[in-house]
């Protein structure tokens, strides 16, 4: 089981940045890496353009996942926003979960975008630590 997932600060602030220019729609993307450490942040379109749903635009999707292929690196996370949702995963989250990475949910509370990351799988959901580092 996945008990953290690393990230550099500078990849945090990626992702971040990323939800808050989406806002108020749900952002969405994917981490590459080894092990537990993420080494890619890789941002991709919400083909759903919702508020409440997102849908990774195919052709993205694809191409980012050939960049991780290329790398020698393998899928350890999912991000995305819930712009005036719940800090977890949603029913839909859980439901449609397909891959057993880490699930990244970022949410604004009090004006500021926070992050929380989960483990979904068969139904079920187990926060997991976001070890946030400030060196490369």
């Amino acid at each position: 089981m996945i008990e953290k997932l690393i990230l550099t600060r500078k990849q945090w602030l990626a992702m971040r940045r990323h939800v808050a220019r989406r806002h108020p729609q749900e952002a969405c993307g994917l981490l590459a890496g080894r092990n537990d450490k993420v080494e890619m942040t890789l941002a991709v379109p919400n083909a759903s353009r919702s508020p409440v749903r997102f849908r990774m635009e195919g052709l993205a999707q694809w191409r980012a996942f050939q960049r991780i292929e290329a790398g020698g690196m393998e899928l350890l996370g999912i991000y995305h926003s819930h712009p005036d949702g719940p800090a977890q995963p949603s029913p839909t989250d859980v439901a449609e979960a397909v891959y057993p990475v880490v699930h990244i949910i970022w949410t604004r509370q009090e004006g500021s975008w926070q992050s929380r990351g989960f483990l979904i799988e068969g139904g079920e959901t187990a926060e997991v630590a976001l070890q946030v580092i400030t060196t490369e």
